[in-house]
């Protein structure tokens, strides 16, 4: 980030698991005061405005997203959280909260979301 002013922006929409992995990382790392963050709840106005100003930048929308450096969008958590880690100089594999939501409760609904899009592919079978 080589412009001093610029602050890294990240959106994260409420309820979104990946989301959460992101505002974890932030919170642990002390990162939260240094960005700019842009809650929103999906299916809201805000959710359409905060679309509309990505739509231009990126190729798809989707949550997260996050501009971490001026002109540079992603929206990837893993990219995002490691982007902003190593700008930071933060140890990811060090967060033990982040690490416990990762093996728990992250694991457990991604194995959700695994079975239920199986059993919708074997309904439509």
């Amino acid at each position: 980030m080589s412009d001093a002013n610029f602050r890294p922006v990240v959106y994260l929409k409420n309820k979104c698991p990946f989301c959460m992995k992101v505002r974890i990382f932030l919170l642990e790392s002390g990162l939260n005061t240094k960005v700019d963050v842009r809650d929103f709840a999906p299916g809201t106005e805000q959710e359409q405005a905060i679309r509309a100003e990505l739509e231009p930048k990126l190729e798809k929308v989707s949550f997260p997203a996050a501009q971490t450096a001026a002109g540079r969008y992603m929206t990837d958590s893993d990219g995002i959280i490691g982007e902003l880690a190593a700008h930071a100089g933060v140890d990811v594999a060090s967060m033990p909260v982040l690490g416990a939501y990762l093996e728990g409760p992250f694991q457990q609904i991604m194995q959700l979301y695994r079975e239920n899009m199986d059993l919708k592919k074997q309904l439509a079978g």
